[in-house]
C-alpha cells in the first residue's frame, strides 16, 4: 500500500477524490446556471451528479468526451429532479427571504435568473451551454443527448422567450 493511500481506498476512489477536489467548483457553477441560481438545488444536483458519476466511475473513465458526459450527468439529475411529484406542490426553504427570488449571484442579473428560471429546464439547458459554456451546437447536443436540430429549435425558442421576458413588447406594437 502506498503511504499517501488511506486504509482502503482503491485507485477508484483516488481517481473520484482528485475529481471531485478539482471539478466541484465549476459543476456547481453550471448547476447554478442550470436552476437559474437557485443555490441549494444546484448543490443538490451536483451532489446527485456525482453520486451516480462515482457508481458509473468506470464508464466515465473510458468515455471518449468526459466533459460531455459530466455535463450529461448533471443535466439528467435536474431533468429528474424536476420530474419529482413533490417538487411541483411544496417547496421548502431554511429562511425566508428578505426579497423575492432565488440567489442570482451565478448570473449577476436578476431579470436574467428570472427569465430563464420560465424556461423548462432543458431549453434552459440548451441556453446555458450554448451561451454559458460556449459549446457549440454538436457539444450541447451530445451534453443534453438530443439531436444537434433539437438544440437548434430549443435555442431558437428559448431565445425568442427570454426575449419576450426581458423586453416585453406593448400590446398593439410590433
Amino acid at each position: 500500500m502506498r503511504p499517501d493511500r488511506g486504509p482502503g481506498e482503491s485507485d477508484r476512489d483516488r481517481q473520484f477524490h482528485e475529481f471531485v477536489a478539482e471539478r466541484r467548483g465549476r459543476l456547481l457553477h453550471t448547476a447554478r446556471l442550470l436552476t437559474a441560481g437557485d443555490a441549494h438545488l444546484a448543490e443538490d444536483l451536483v451532489q446527485t451528479a456525482l453520486t451516480k458519476l462515482y457508481v458509473s466511475w468506470s464508464a466515465f473513465r473510458r468515455a471518449d468526451n468526459p466533459d460531455g458526459y459530466v455535463r450529461r450527468v448533471l443535466v439528467n439529475a435536474l431533468t429528474d429532479e424536476r420530474r419529482r411529484i413533490w417538487r411541483r406542490f411544496e417547496r421548502s426553504v431554511p429562511e425566508l427571504p428578505d426579497r423575492p427570488g432565488g440567489d442570482t449571484a451565478a448570473l449577476g442579473d436578476p431579470e436574467l435568473a428570472y427569465a430563464l428560471r420560465q424556461l423548462p429546464p432543458r431549453m434552459r439547458a440548451a441556453v446555458v451551454f450554448r451561451f454559458f459554456h460556449e459549446l457549440d451546437v454538436a457539444e450541447t447536443a451530445e451534453a443534453l443527448g438530443v439531436s444537434t436540430g433539437t438544440v437548434k429549435s430549443q435555442t431558437a425558442r428559448a431565445l425568442d422567450k427570454l426575449r419576450a421576458t426581458l423586453h416585453p413588447t406593448p400590446q398593439g406594437a410590433k
